[in-house]
């Protein structure tokens, strides 16, 4: 649940330019968090090195991966259905097709998918997909391959990204792996491994190259970029046995997002995910000092009751997460924060809920990932804690925070009333191919008429409307940053 899942984007296949001589085909479909997208286009990549063009069609397809996610029952099912397609597909139209699955479900279900339900040929972890062409050739010569290996140092930091379906003006830049915060609920510890951090160098590298290339807005990713710490590799529990040199040059996640924001002055810079026990007023301040740091933080909190947080195991009190929100707002008044929340955890009564709401009301979030809580075989919570709340309390309780957090947005848009403010060009409007599609620093969504810029451009917008989620505005001409 620490990772924003983009309902759009779930079963997206990915698609790339083709590699001259390359012969075979690859169908590559991904589900879950940026993060698996962001995995997807680093398995691209390595692929296109062994003869492998992207297609759109399936049924051509000489290999078929499936970048995984197991943070909600519902995504599991839905890549269990996929994988009957594909079965269906390989039986009645392309008996040589080969199908693999990627990611954390892979890792989680590794043996079962193999050996007991025999339906797939490979199956690959996150820290392991420099192995997928060994793991291939195993599956060419008729054997099934698996690799679910947990690494201390793999961070795919030497292998640059193919872009996705992109729209070549906003990307993702992994900076850290694993998750060392044994949330109870969560099971990304067991899949993804213990937390390291990426060789600043190569991040730098990344994010000029990206600017080269025409990007205007790029998104730190791991699952909690705020424990960022670079001192030479290794992981980030291991810090305290590194020399007094490698402490006294390590780059936390304040340094790194001060080296980025100066190495492209006019390139947006964004982050995610952020715990509130990670989260220091140094990098607050460093957005501050900025201006291309967006004013946006997606801060997680989970649930209002201290009670509940401590089943959680989350390492921060009620108390602590809203001083925090206090010192954001004093610090960048104007900046938006973002939410995931979780009802129906077990134990949760009707008192534990009232807290989460009064915590809303208390913050007013800009808008929120809301979840009512499914149990995940191989947590703690899903191992030592029985889900005992209702199905129909569960709904109930999301129905309430999704409408609070509806009021609350549209409190939120509203402020921007009247407001120019500076969009970047991101794509066409869904609702009319007359309008531009762009966000704000704030990550608010707005949408204002065509006019003569394109693609890319950096517009000052006039707010002279809103929705609940979006700002509706006209034009006044170029911002400093073109």
């Amino acid at each position: 649940m620490e990772k924003t899942i983009d309902e759009n984007k779930q079963g997206e296949y990915l698609v790339i330019e083709n590699k001259a001589g390359n012969t075979r085909k690859l169908f590559i479909e991904s589900y879950g968090c940026a993060m698996n997208f962001s995995d997807s286009e680093i398995v691209a990549s390595i692929m296109a090195n062994q003869g492998f063009n992207t297609t759109q069609n399936l049924e051509e397809a000489d290999l078929v991966l499936v970048n995984t996610c197991s943070i909600r029952d519902k995504a599991e099912q839905t890549v269990r259905k996929r994988l009957e397609k594909y079965n269906a597909v390989k039986r009645d139209h392309n008996p040589t097709m080969k199908v693999g699955v990627l990611g954390c479900m892979a890792e989680r279900l590794k043996t079962k998918f193999l050996e007991e339900e025999k339906i797939v040929d490979l199956v690959v972890g996150p820290d392991a997909y420099k192995d997928l062409p060994n793991l291939l050739a195993e599956v060419d010569e008729g054997r099934d391959a698996i690799n679910v290996i947990l690494s201390k140092e793999e961070t795919y930091g030497d292998i640059s990204p193919v872009r996705l379906n992109t729209n070549g003006v906003s990307a993702f830049v992994s900076i850290t792996r694993g998750c060392d915060n044994m949330c109870t609920f969560c099971v990304v510890p067991f899949t993804r491994g213990r937390e390291r951090s990426r060789d600043p160098q190569s991040i730098i590298e990344e994010v000029n190259d990206l600017w080269n290339r025409g990007y205007k807005d790029i998104t730190l990713l791991g699952q909690n970029v705020d424990s960022y710490l670079w001192y030479g590799g290794g992981l980030k529990k291991d810090f305290e046995k590194a020399s007094d040199i490698q402490k006294a040059t390590a780059v936390n996640f304040s340094n790194l997002l001060e080296i980025c924001a100066k190495a492209q002055p006019k390139m947006r810079i964004r982050f995610s995910t952020s715990n509130p026990q990670d989260l220091t007023l140094n990098v607050v301040k460093t957005m501050a000092k900025h201006p291309n740091i967006c004013n946006h933080i997606h801060l997680p909190v989970q649930s209002g009751s201290n009670r509940i947080l401590k089943e959680m195991n989350r390492l921060h009190t009620r108390e602590e997460y809203m001083e925090l929100i206090d010192n954001i707002r004093e610090i960048i008044p104007n900046c938006a924060i973002s939410q995931d929340m979780i009802v129906g955890f077990p134990t949760e009564t009707e008192a534990d809920f009232q807290d989460t709401i009064s915590l809303m009301k208390y913050v007013k979030y800009n808008f929120g990932y809301m979840y009512k809580y499914s149990e995940r075989p191989g947590t703690m919570a899903g191992r030592n804690m029985h889900d005992d709340v209702p199905e129909e309390t569960k709904k109930r309780r999301l129905q309430d925070i999704v409408d609070l957090q509806r009021i609350h947005s549209e409190i939120k848009t509203k402020e921007w009333l009247g407001k120019t403010v500076e969009v970047l060009i991101e794509k066409e409007s869904k609702k009319s191919n007359k309008q531009w599609s762009g966000r704000t620093s704030e990550s608010i969504v707005c949408v204002f008429p065509k006019g003569n810029y394109k693609v890319g451009d950096f517009v000052n917008v006039k707010v002279t409307n809103c929705t609940s989620a979006t700002l509706i505005g006209e034009a006044v001409g170029y911002s400093q940053n073109n």
